[in-house]
Protein backbone atom coordinates (compact mmCIF):
# COMPACT_ATOMS: atom_id res chain seq x y z
CA UNK A 1 0.00 0.00 0.00
CA UNK A 2 1.16 2.94 -0.90
CA UNK A 3 2.03 5.81 2.16
CA UNK A 4 1.28 9.28 1.87
CA UNK A 5 2.80 11.87 4.67
CA UNK A 6 0.07 14.82 5.08
CA UNK A 7 1.57 17.85 6.37
CA UNK A 8 -0.96 20.80 6.17
CA UNK A 9 -2.13 23.31 9.59
CA UNK A 10 -5.71 23.78 8.69
CA UNK A 11 -7.40 20.98 10.56
CA UNK A 12 -10.04 21.01 8.12
CA UNK A 13 -8.29 20.65 5.07
CA UNK A 14 -5.98 18.16 6.50
CA UNK A 15 -9.13 15.56 7.87
CA UNK A 16 -10.70 16.38 4.08
CA UNK A 17 -7.87 15.32 2.54
CA UNK A 18 -6.70 12.60 4.95
CA UNK A 19 -10.43 11.20 4.47
CA UNK A 20 -10.53 11.05 0.52
CA UNK A 21 -7.50 9.70 0.15
CA UNK A 22 -7.98 6.67 2.61
CA UNK A 23 -10.72 6.26 0.28
CA UNK A 24 -9.16 5.69 -2.42
CA UNK A 25 -6.93 3.30 -1.27
CA UNK A 26 -4.12 4.86 -0.24
CA UNK A 27 -2.50 4.94 3.80
CA UNK A 28 -2.57 8.74 5.00
CA UNK A 29 -0.60 9.88 8.14
CA UNK A 30 -1.34 13.85 8.91
CA UNK A 31 0.86 16.01 10.89
CA UNK A 32 -0.28 20.04 11.54
CA UNK A 33 3.08 21.13 10.50
CA UNK A 34 6.78 20.12 9.31
CA UNK A 35 8.60 19.94 12.56
CA UNK A 36 5.79 17.34 13.22
CA UNK A 37 6.40 15.09 10.19
CA UNK A 38 10.22 15.01 10.29
CA UNK A 39 10.35 12.33 13.44
CA UNK A 40 7.75 10.33 11.06
CA UNK A 41 10.26 10.94 8.29
CA UNK A 42 12.82 9.33 9.93
CA UNK A 43 10.97 6.32 12.01
CA UNK A 44 9.17 5.12 9.12
CA UNK A 45 8.59 4.68 4.99
CA UNK A 46 6.47 6.63 3.17
CA UNK A 47 6.30 7.50 -0.36
CA UNK A 48 5.07 10.49 -0.60
CA UNK A 49 5.01 13.64 1.41
CA UNK A 50 2.28 15.54 0.73
CA UNK A 51 2.89 19.26 1.81
CA UNK A 52 1.37 22.87 2.29
CA UNK A 53 4.14 25.35 2.27
CA UNK A 54 2.82 28.35 4.34
CA UNK A 55 2.73 26.34 8.10
CA UNK A 56 4.15 27.53 11.37
CA UNK A 57 7.54 26.05 12.94
CA UNK A 58 8.85 24.84 9.16
CA UNK A 59 7.28 25.35 6.08
CA UNK A 60 6.64 23.17 3.32
CA UNK A 61 9.95 23.74 0.99
CA UNK A 62 12.35 23.19 4.50
CA UNK A 63 10.56 20.55 4.74
CA UNK A 64 10.51 19.07 1.10
CA UNK A 65 14.27 20.08 1.73
CA UNK A 66 14.84 17.87 4.60
CA UNK A 67 12.76 14.98 4.12
CA UNK A 68 14.89 14.74 1.08
CA UNK A 69 18.27 14.15 2.55
CA UNK A 70 16.72 12.03 4.98
CA UNK A 71 14.87 9.95 2.22
CA UNK A 72 15.72 10.73 -0.88
CA UNK A 73 13.04 8.75 -2.57
CA UNK A 74 9.98 10.05 -0.99
CA UNK A 75 8.34 11.87 -3.68
CA UNK A 76 6.89 15.29 -3.06
CA UNK A 77 3.60 17.38 -3.89
CA UNK A 78 3.12 20.54 -2.63
CA UNK A 79 -0.50 21.74 -1.96
CA UNK A 80 -0.82 25.80 -2.08
CA UNK A 81 -2.26 28.99 -2.58
CA UNK A 82 -0.67 30.62 -5.36
CA UNK A 83 0.25 33.77 -3.38
CA UNK A 84 2.09 31.19 -1.49
CA UNK A 85 4.20 30.04 -4.41
CA UNK A 86 5.27 33.71 -5.71
CA UNK A 87 6.25 34.13 -2.42
CA UNK A 88 8.78 31.31 -1.98
CA UNK A 89 10.05 31.04 -5.67
CA UNK A 90 13.25 32.04 -5.19
CA UNK A 91 13.94 28.95 -2.68
CA UNK A 92 16.06 26.23 -4.02
CA UNK A 93 13.33 23.06 -3.45
CA UNK A 94 13.63 19.43 -4.48
CA UNK A 95 11.89 18.20 -7.58
CA UNK A 96 8.24 18.38 -6.91
CA UNK A 97 4.77 18.57 -8.33
CA UNK A 98 2.55 21.93 -7.16
CA UNK A 99 -1.10 21.71 -6.75
CA UNK A 100 -2.80 24.86 -6.24
CA UNK A 101 -5.58 25.96 -4.09
CA UNK A 102 -8.35 25.78 -4.30
CA UNK A 103 -8.82 22.57 -5.74
CA UNK A 104 -11.52 19.61 -6.07
CA UNK A 105 -10.38 16.44 -4.62
CA UNK A 106 -10.61 14.63 -7.94
CA UNK A 107 -7.86 16.64 -9.00
CA UNK A 108 -5.66 15.99 -5.48
CA UNK A 109 -6.58 11.82 -6.49
CA UNK A 110 -5.61 12.18 -10.12
CA UNK A 111 -2.57 13.68 -9.18
CA UNK A 112 -1.03 11.19 -7.09
CA UNK A 113 -2.61 8.24 -8.46
CA UNK A 114 -1.16 10.23 -11.76
CA UNK A 115 2.72 9.76 -9.24
CA UNK A 116 2.77 6.04 -8.65
CA UNK A 117 0.69 5.10 -12.15
CA UNK A 118 3.80 3.42 -13.68
CA UNK A 119 5.21 1.94 -11.15
CA UNK A 120 1.90 -0.14 -10.73
CA UNK A 121 1.63 -0.93 -14.05
CA UNK A 122 5.28 -2.85 -14.06
CA UNK A 123 4.19 -4.39 -10.64
CA UNK A 124 6.76 -2.51 -8.56
CA UNK A 125 4.27 -1.60 -5.83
Amino acid sequence: MIRILLAEDDEAMRLYLARALERVGYEVQSVDNGAAALPLLERERFDLLLTDIVMPEMDGIELAQRAAEICPDVRVMFITGFAAVALKAGRRTPEAKVLSKPFHLKDLVMEVDRMFQSEDQHGRL
